[in-house]
């Protein structure tokens, strides 16, 4: 009898390593990746980096050429200069207009001067923009990485043209890397978010360590794609073998062992630690008795969730990100500036 039972506790202990226990093998390494675009279109004169090598945010990737775009803001920069004096001679001018007395002008030559220093200030205005854009696209010559990280793929060179929102250069963000761990849904009992988790790539032995961060909250149902009319299209064929979905479970790494590199798409066994047999005792031996035994009664009775162990939908909030971006040239204040000393005086007639 004593035999009978060790079989029957091992196979019991067998079928919930296999089965009911949180570990697969479906695993993988993911990461973010940067697809740069240019801002602006132009050949390719300078690549500043080669392939796999390790870049900063801000640092310069490649260099498009800046002539017409300096041409561009040298012409802005001049146009507004014009506008500059001309706003300032119509400014005067309807001030002088308004100073006179209706005996030297009229309500209507006020009038028409005010307006012209109003379309005047207008033009300015439109002027500096157009400064603004100019110096921005003058600096998104030079296209930068927007995340630490490392260059991949790099297939550019000198003489390339480079067009305004096509990606020709991608860059790994070497601080967005994270594991996915596939899990039968018939596991997802044992997963908590919190819960501590290691992966072990498959050609090495020291395991990553991380912990789980949240759980795929919907995957595809085939039976929910529409159909005619848009009604639902669903198999008639129901196979007495169902396999259990597998349920993407996300993995935020804590430490990584020295030595170990961490290539995005590369295979991992993930397996999540259970707590409460962690906190069954200080001893090595007393929570392997505690982790079976939790295992034993989950076989028998069937894994008995946690209302904590998961977060409801809303209860978690989201991160924003934001990108730095080239400042525009400070706007110029026409007040500051005069065209002339004493424009704004009298005009007298000299002998």
């Amino acid at each position: 009898m004593l035999i009978v039972a060790l079989a029957g506790l091992a196979t019991l202990v067998i079928w919930d390593s296999y089965v009911a226990a949180p570990w697969t093998r479906d695993g993988s390494i993911r990461v973010q990746v940067a697809s740069i675009a240019p801002q602006v279109s132009g050949q390719i004169t300078e690549v500043r980096v080669v392939d796999n090598q390790f870049v900063r945010q801000g640092d310069v990737l490649y260099v498009i050429d800046p002539f017409d775009f300096k041409v561009a803001l040298d012409t802005s920069q001049a146009q507004l200069r014009q506008k500059d004096a001309d706003l300032q001679v119509k400014r005067i001018q309807a001030e002088r207009r308004m100073r006179l007395s209706n005996l030297a002008t009229t309500p209507e030559e006020q009038q028409v001067f005010a307006g012209n220093a109003t379309q005047a200030q207008a033009a300015f205005d439109a002027a500096q923009q157009q400064v603004a854009q100019a110096d921005i696209n003058l600096k998104r010559t030079q296209v930068r990485s927007p995340v630490n990280g490392y260059v991949t793929n790099l297939l550019m060179r000198v003489g390339d043209y480079a067009r305004v929102g096509s990606t020709n250069i991608s860059v790994i963000d070497a601080d967005s890397y994270w594991i996915d761990g596939y899990f039968e849904e018939t596991k997802m009992a044992h997963v908590c978010v919190g819960n501590d988790a290691e992966a072990v790539l498959m050609g090495y032995r020291n395991p990553i360590l991380g912990r789980v961060e949240s759980v795929t909250r919907g995957i595809s149902v085939p039976n929910a794609a529409p159909s005619t009319q848009g009604l639902p299209s669903v198999d008639p064929v129901y196979t007495w073998v169902r396999l259990a979905q597998r349920v993407p479970v996300r993995v935020r790494i804590t430490d990584v062992p020295p030595g170990v590199p961490l290539v995005s798409g590369m295979t991992v066994t993930v397996t999540i630690r259970d707590a409460e047999a962690r906190k069954g005792g200080d001893g090595w031996l007393h929570q392997r008795f505690a982790y079976l035994a939790n295992r034993l009664v989950d076989v028998v009775y069937g894994p008995q969730t946690s209302s904590d162990c998961v977060p409801r939908v809303g209860e978690r909030n989201g991160s924003v990100v934001t990108l730095p971006t080239p400042k525009a040239i400070a706007p110029l204040d026409p007040a500051a500036r005069e065209l002339a000393p004493g424009i704004a005086g009298s005009p007298r007639i000299r002998f």
